[in-house]
Order: C-alpha cells, then structure tokens, then sequence
C-alpha cells in the first residue's frame, strides 16, 4: 500500500468534491436539473430518480460498512477511486483530479465498492463482487483476485466496473484538500 493514492475527479470550474447528497433535495435537484442541460457532461444522462436512488444506495453502503466495522463520520460519502481512472475524466467539460496518499484517511473511514456504488448494489449477473461493500482489507483481496478494473476493462466492453470507487466517510481529509486544484 505504499504507492496508493485515491482519485477524485472533478469540473475545473466548479472545483473538487463537491456533495450532491449533503445537500436539501431540492438544492440537489435543482443541480441536476441544470446539469442535463450540458451535453458534453455524463451526468446529463442520468435518469430523473437518480437522487432518490443515491441516497438509498449510499444508505445501504453505510449500513453495510458499519456492519463489517467502519465507522463512518457522516451520513454521506465523498467519492474518489482506489488508482488512476483517466475515463472519469471524461465525464467532465473540463475534468480535473487530484489524488491523495491512502495514508492520509483512517482506515475505517473508507469503504469500497469494485466498481461504481451504482452498477455495484443493482446489477444482477451473479459476479462475486456485486452488492457488496469492502473494508480496506476486503477489497485488497478482491484486487488480488480479480485484478484491477481500470486494467482489464479500461473501454467498459467487459462491464460495468472499470474502476474501484472508495467512499469517503469523513470530512477531516477532504477539508485539507478542498480549494486543492488538479495535480495533473
């Protein structure tokens, strides 16, 4: 674990981590709304119960992690992945990353899914991995098992997972790093 660092990328003009679920519902919404007018931007294209959705799932992955022993400091997580993830960056007009050393978190603060939270907890095809939330540890094993998502399936041709997504329970870490700009 020397060389990990978690990712989080974001819109260079609206500046990193930003939280749709620390928001009311309807500053949340009224985000979304504006943002499916952007077409260069995927999270245009999300559906219209989107919010509703999130908030269940990260509902269910906070429980989840609890249960195996983390002990989240928020309600809601902050998004990064465990490596690199240039796709993300497309995501975006303008994407931006910055990373941070796996150190700088307290262990049981960070919970992982492989792959995105949303096709993770959703989809149905019977892969080991699927609705399953990870402590550090966990997921170190899974990686050994099935390898790196961002290797083997960098285009999205072989599924759903092309990254490890880390949720970030706690603020501590993220706050350092908030007016932090893109280290590359």
């Amino acid at each position: 674990m020397e060389n990990l660092y978690l990712y989080h990328y974001y819109e260079a003009n609206k500046g990193p981590f930003k939280n749709l679920s620390s928001l009311t519902l309807k500053e949340a919404q009224s985000i979304m709304d504006a943002l499916k007018t952007e077409e260069n931007m995927f999270a245009s294209r999300r559906s219209d119960d989107y919010l509703r959705i999130r908030l269940e799932l990260e509902a269910k992955a906070r429980n989840d992690f609890m249960q195996k022993g983390g002990k989240p400091k928020t309600m809601f997580p902050h998004y990064m992945t465990l490596g690199r993830c240039e796709w993300l960056k497309t995501w975006y007009a303008e994407g931006k990353e910055i990373n941070i050393h796996i150190h700088e978190f307290k262990p049981d603060t960070l919970s992982f899914t492989y792959g995105d939270l949303f096709p993770t907890m959703r989809f149905k095809d019977g892969k080991p991995y699927r609705e399953q939330v990870y402590t550090l540890h966990e997921i170190m094993n899974v990686i050994k098992q099935f390898g790196w998502p961002q290797e083997w399936n960098e285009d999205g041709s072989q599924g759903p997972e092309r990254y490890i997504e880390v949720q970030v329970w706690d603020e501590k870490v993220i706050n350092k790093h908030r007016s932090r700009r893109e280290v590359r």
